[in-house]
């Protein structure tokens, strides 16, 4: 506090006024009760809306009505509905970015947010949305807080923690003078240089805090006076040599934090002229500054709080009465929100103890903050406004909301604002209160919310019962509710892979919504029949549902629905085998987004990339994937993160990929989603897989079919992980009969057939997909058999070839090759090993190709120039080592050959030097050079070549 913050950042407006350079500036505002949403955007914004700039003209019909909470007048009542869910408050954030984005096209632009440690939850989400969000805008976001306020349950703290990791970040942290400094700063003050003893004087008593040495030397004259005790004496030495008139406008302020002349006027009955002579005087004092909207306020927050602390409890009471009261009088006009003037309401009738005003204040106040998409502040005044219920009786009550619905409004605020904890308690107290019988409608509503909470909490079984339960409860004639029900009931079934109920729910939830006239529900269960009846394979019928959600999506201006819908057909088209068509189909949706539905287009921009990964189209996917927000939220995260990781797998960067499967765990261990879960299962299985940690592999693939095998019969999901089960296996296997551990091989064996039963389960219910994996996982099953058949993996790979899957291919001809070097057929090996190393050359599949040379190494399967070059590198090993003539098998000497066999006993490079007469540091070269010789990283894979191979007779 008054370390010269905004000091420091008034200098570099001005430079910045030099410059081609928009400065948007607003200060957060410290509530003694409750927070004041969006307080320093709304400062911020405001000279936008002062000089009419042309950009807010430019603005989409949807983005002026989701901007008009903030700025009033913006909204010409042209745009699309505008419905309060999760998605409300984002879509206002991308409303602001739009504007901002739109403004820095002409010039940079810079946006301050002072005192940030203030900010209320909903300015503090901007934050953390914007920092995630830009990329290429010419924006610098500028903050501002204070140290000494941000304790260690601070709600600023996870902000800075999440900003501070951030590549683009800079944290500058400023230090008070030292006495350098402070002489530097008492000459630009004092117009002369300061003497030795007054720079020792006033540094010992400041401790070269800028704004306490401006005091101290505002005590006296020339900072001689008896020294105040503390920077609050200090303030009230000058309060104190102000004229009573203006003392007590200084008190109104400190009250009101901000209030104009009008407000003054009312509050502070002067008269008018007395009144500004009172202005002017703290003025010229530096206690008080007028603002460029007309308005008054403390010099320094520190000046503000000081003189607050000073009043009397019943001055406080009294000041606070009254400021209510003319705030509550005026209409919200011009540039204010109404949720500014609703929030202050509540907060000076709250703080003046007039319990029943502070009951409908803080009503009113829930709902404007609501209007403005505040949810965690709408929630909060909802929750003060059941604190004062049961203290204020029925007849004073005067409020639009009855107990019931004040809780389901409160409930509903929390959920939107992620504290769906406490909705759901909220919900369960209002669905006790309300008699079943008596009024079914609104308890099947409650429950309706309830079942809703309860799926979001991770606990989807239990909301689909209380969602049945609302299902009976609902009387038949309520059309529109029951619409709205089956169709989320529809839409969860179909998430959880249960796809002929949600067909059933949907069918009626369809009836109910064409009856109503209700289009926005009708385009939810057209999304949610196309995928039920794509993945259960009425292809056609499925793409008609989700075409049709489109043409009505477009026709009602509903962009999310159409976008959403775009995004399903692409992701079950793919599932189904059509890629191409599942390609041209996210291409289309991408292009048919705005620009400023970032959330949805970020959807379309990963289901691209992810589309075009299958399709063998990696350089677009990486491109696509680097196009998209760097760090989004939520599910979207999720999907994020998990094709990061799929796309460091194809790369073989192996540290990327650890590092981003690391990330997105916790919110895989939250969802009841098989699409989620079965990709987690997948990656981090096949990464466990190639580092040889096969029991890690299996345990990752057993957790994931344990967990979808609960909830759902989605076997494009199930198919997918079985075949990575198979491979597993087959490793496991082959890696214990290279041990000769018969058991292991056995029990590995077992594991195999179960998932190959589950893989025929799946090819019988499922699509090309599936039977794709199931040729796969035919194939895998014989290896681990130790009948690797070259003609299985040529069928896997036709039958990738159709589906247009080049990685897939590349796959199953580097085991069609390795089958092939098995049976001995070096010809077909050959032809096998160069059609795998083309796909993956082509692909970017850096790991593949490295596999499939050391194939090729380990099997000297090279053209004649390459192989001429191997034998005689061999020759002359073997002539060094008296075996001329002799074909050894990798080139390995003869001595290399003991030390294979003993390291294939597990001996130690101690126990080798020992056994053979050699040091240990020249036993561990030896082993280096098997290693590089074999093609293998571990001691363990050389040890099971050795076996396989019997390099180890």
């Amino acid at each position: 506090s008054g370390v010269g913050k905004t000091r420091l950042v008034g200098e570099f407006e001005r430079q910045a006024a030099d410059e081609p350079i928009l400065v948007l500036r607003g200060e957060a505002i410290e509530q003694t009760d409750g927070e004041l949403p969006y307080a320093a955007l709304i400062s911020a914004l405001r000279p936008l809306v002062r000089q009419r700039d042309s950009v807010l003209d430019e603005l989409s019909a949807g983005s002026r009505a989701q901007l008009a909470a903030l700025l009033p007048g913006l909204d010409d009542g042209d745009g699309a509905p505008i419905v309060e869910d999760h998605s409300s408050q984002v879509r206002l954030f991308e409303a602001l970015l739009e504007v901002l984005a739109a403004v820095s096209e002409r010039c940079s632009v810079v946006l301050i947010l002072e005192d940030v440690h203030w900010a209320d939850r909903s300015t503090r989400a901007f934050i953390t949305f914007l920092a995630r969000s830009l990329r290429q805008e010419r924006i610098l976001l500028l903050l501002t807080y204070r140290t000494d306020e941000i304790h260690r349950r601070h709600a600023l703290r996870p902000l800075l923690s999440e900003l501070e990791r951030l590549e683009r970040s800079r944290r500058i942290d400023l230090a008070p003078f030292d006495r350098a400094e402070l002489r530097e700063a008492l000459a630009d003050i004092l117009g002369d240089p300061p003497g030795d003893d007054l720079v020792e004087r006033l540094f010992a008593r400041s401790e070269g805090n800028p704004l306490f040495t401006e005091e101290l030397l505002a005590a006296g004259v020339d900072g001689r006076g008896a020294p105040p005790q503390s920077l609050r004496d200090a303030f009230l030495l000058r309060m104190e040599r102000l004229a009573p008139e203006a003392q007590r406008v200084c008190r109104a302020l400190a009250v009101g934090s901000r209030l104009d002349e009008e407000v003054l006027a009312e509050v502070v009955p002067l008269g008018r002229a007395a009144l500004q002579a009172a202005l002017r005087g703290a003025i010229a004092e530096q206690i008080l500054v007028a603002l460029d909207d007309g308005s008054f306020t403390f010099r320094h927050a520190l000046l503000r709080e000081v003189v607050y602390e000073d009043l009397l409890p019943g001055e406080r009471v009294e000041l606070h009465m009254s400021l209510a009261r003319c705030l509550e009088s005026r209409d919200a006009v011009g540039e204010d929100p109404e949720v500014e003037r609703a929030v202050l309401v509540a907060a000076h009738y709250s703080l003046a103890r007039d319990q029943p005003a502070a009951l409908r204040a803080s009503v009113t106040a829930a709902v404007a903050a609501r209007n403005a998409h505040a949810h965690g502040e709408a929630a909060d005044q909802a929750e003060r406004a059941l604190e004062l219920w049961p203290h204020v009786p029925e007849s004073a009550r005067n409020v639009e909301f009855d107990h019931v619905s004040l809780l389901v409004f409160a409930a509903h605020e929390h959920a939107i604002a992620d504290d769906r904890a406490r909705s759901e308690v909220l919900l369960q107290n209002a669905a006790g209160e309300v008699d079943a019988e008596r009024d079914p409608l609104l308890y099947a509503s409650i429950l309706d919310r309830l079942a809703r909470i309860q799926w979001n909490l991770n606990r989807g079984r239990e909301g689909l019962d209380t969602a049945q339960l609302a299902l009976t409860k609902l009387p038949a004639g309520e059309l529109r509710e029951r619409a709205r029900l089956l169709s989320w009931l529809a839409r969860t079934r179909c998430l959880r892979g249960h796809f002929r109920e949600a067909i059933d729910d949907g069918l009626g939830a369809l009836q109910a919504a064409t009856e109503v006239g209700d289009s926005y529900a009708e385009v939810e269960v057209l999304n949610t029949l196309g995928m039920a009846r794509i993945a259960l394979g009425q292809v056609d019928e499925g793409v008609g549902n989700l075409r049709r959600a489109i043409e009505l999506g477009q026709a009602t201006q509903n962009e999310a629905g159409v976008s959403f819908a775009f995004s399903n057909l692409a992701d079950l088209l793919k599932l189904r085998g059509r890629t191409r068509e599942a390609l041209e189909t996210a291409r289309e949706g991408l292009e048919l987004t705005p620009s400023r539905m970032r959330i949805d287009r970020e959807w379309l921009l990963l289901a691209l990339s992810e589309i075009e990964f299958e399709a063998g189209e990696w350089q677009a996917a990486r491109d696509h994937l680097e196009a998209g927000t760097r760090h989004p939220l939520g599910v979207l995260l999720m999907f994020r993160l998990l094709r990061e990781a799929e796309t460091a797998l194809g790369d073989g960067d192996h540290d990327r990929a650890r590092d981003r499967l690391a990330q997105v765990e916790p919110l895989v261990a939250q969802t009841s989603e098989p699409q989620w879960i079965a990709a987690f299962g997948v990656h981090e299985g096949e990464l466990h897989r190639r580092e040889g940690e096969l029991t890690r592999s299996r345990g990752a693939v057993e957790h994931a079919l344990g967990r979808i095998e609960l909830c759902t019969d989605d076997v494009m999901r199930v198919a997918r992980v079985s075949a990575l089960g198979l491979r597993t296996e087959a490793d496991v296997a082959r890696r214990a009969r290279d041990l000769r551990e018969s058991e292991a091989q056995r029990d590995a064996l077992a594991r195999a057939r179960i998932h190959m039963s589950r893989l025929n389960a799946a090819m019988k219910d499922g699509g090309p997909v599936e039977q794709a994996w199931g040729a796969v996982g035919r194939a895998e099953l014989a290896r681990a058999r130790s009948r690797n058949k070259p003609a299985m993996w040529t069928r896997a790979a036709a039958q990738w070839e159709q589906l247009d899957r080049p990685y897939e291919v590349a796959v199953a001809r580097f085991r069609e090759a390795e089958a092939f070097v098995e049976a001995g057929d070096r010809a077909e090996a050959v032809k096998s090993t160069k059609a795998a190393l083309k796909l993956a050359e082509m692909l970017g599949a850096r790991w593949l190709r490295g596999e499939v040379r050391a194939l090729r190494d380990r099997a000297r399967l090279h053209g004649s120039t390459r192989a001429a070059a191997v034998t005689a590198n061999r020759a002359a090993e073997a002539a060094a080592d008296g075996r001329i003539g002799e074909e050894e098998p990798f080139g390995l000497t003869a001595r290399e050959r003991q030390v294979l066999a003993m390291l294939a006993e597990g001996a130690t490079n101690r126990q080798i030097g020992m056994a053979l007469y050699m040091a240990e540091k020249t036993a561990s070269v030896h082993v280096s050079r098997i290693l590089s010789k074999l093609d293998v990283r571990t001691r363990t894979q050389a040890a099971a070549v050795a076996h396989r191979l019997y390099l180890d007779s």
